[in-house]
């Protein structure tokens, strides 16, 4: 296993993770899958026997029952791996039951400490933008859990790039807790975040925490034209991540088991090992349903690609060259940023636009 600095902080994170959105199967979770107890932990035996040193989890999976599971598998070895949980969504029906208030944060944060059976998360994050709770109480409220050691480092989920630069800007000015890491949702068949979260994340050291790097599944390899798991989470209901472009998702599928082919190595893997290579990225949250699956796309940090692989997959995934990015190309790429690099480096060898 490879282990990456998570940003500007000290932290070592291994670069696969493991998601236990699958855990529990409550409510319309079961959808995704429905892991108990005995399940979860052989699950999460592979990925220690792996060197998966991270555990991704949520207050909102399952309604808590998700960490529940987490914290009863991982009783007795706690203290030599890292947790990373979120808050945000909304759990109950009261008015106070979703968002960013200092009310919601502290008390939801107290109830993943007992159901994980923990003193503390390690990686605390805002699961979703919350546009109603000033930036003010949402970082002083995160300041008082790291205080009283409840977490040791706190970052965001699912910010816009002015989201993501409004928060840091104001911890600054105010000196309350930075970001040190942001969880994004990017694939080879969604790179939006090259647009504005790459280069935010380069520039202002945040280590990338991505999740849903196989679209879940949908780049894994069982998915094709003409075929689709009956027993998948998409035949089931789920419908995240949206896929727009249908014919460019199997494009990039056919590039994927092309090279697979060709390495002795899987789809997943090749598209794991993709991802790692992409400026900011610290680890991929990556769930699954079995121990070879995990097994598998713990193995991939293995996979090194060509430039000549990297640049297929390139060429089948890239983003429309967007407005101001196409004039940036022409006229400023002479005085380009390591930040500005890690959208424009895939455009290279495209000439005047």
């Amino acid at each position: 296993m490879e282990y990456r600095t998570l940003g500007r902080s000290g932290l070592k994170v291994s670069a696969i993770s493991m998601g236990t959105f699958s855990f529990g199967g409550v409510g319309p979770f079961a959808k995704v899958a429905s892991q108990d107890v005995p399940e979860a932990r052989r699950l999460v035996d592979a990925c220690i026997d792996s060197g998966v040193n991270l555990f991704d989890t949520a207050n909102m999976y399952s309604y808590g029952r998700s960490e529940e599971i987490l914290g009863e598998v991982l009783e007795g070895r706690r203290d030599s791996v890292l947790i990373s949980s979120k808050a945000r969504m909304r759990i109950a029906d009261g008015p106070n039951d979703e968002g960013l208030s200092r009310f919601h944060l502290i008390r939801e944060c107290e109830r993943s400490l007992k159901r994980l059976r923990t003193d503390h998360i390690d990686i605390y994050l805002m699961h979703e933008w919350d546009g109603t709770t000033p930036l003010e109480e949402m970082l002083e409220a995160l300041q008082t859990l790291r205080d009283q050691g409840k977490i040791r480092y706190a970052g965001c989920s699912n910010y816009s790039g002015w989201h993501v630069m409004k928060a840091l800007g104001l911890s600054e000015r105010e000196r309350l807790p930075r970001f040190v890491t942001q969880q994004i949702h990017y694939t080879l068949e969604a790179r939006e975040a090259e647009y504005e979260l790459l280069p935010i994340s380069v520039d202002q050291g945040l280590g990338v925490m991505v999740w849903s790097p196989l679209a879940a599944g949908l780049l894994g390899g069982d998915f094709r034209r003409d075929r689709s798991p009956q027993d998948s989470r998409q035949a089931r209901g789920w419908s995240e991540p949206p896929i727009r472009d249908a014919e460019k998702l199997w494009r990039i599928v056919d590039t994927l088991v092309a090279i697979a082919g060709e390495r002795g190595a899987t789809p997943a893997q090749v598209s794991i090992a993709w991802t790692l290579t992409r400026p900011a990225v610290s680890t991929l949250v990556v769930g699954g349903l079995t121990e070879a699956q995990f097994r598998e796309n713990c193995a991939a940090t293995e996979l090194k690609l060509t430039a000549e692989e990297l640049e297929r997959l390139n060429a089948v995934s890239r983003l429309p060259y967007l407005y101001p990015y196409w004039h940036q190309h022409n006229f400023a790429a002479e005085r380009f940023s390591p930040g500005d690099w890690a959208l424009h480096d895939s455009y290279r060898d495209v000439g005047q636009v």
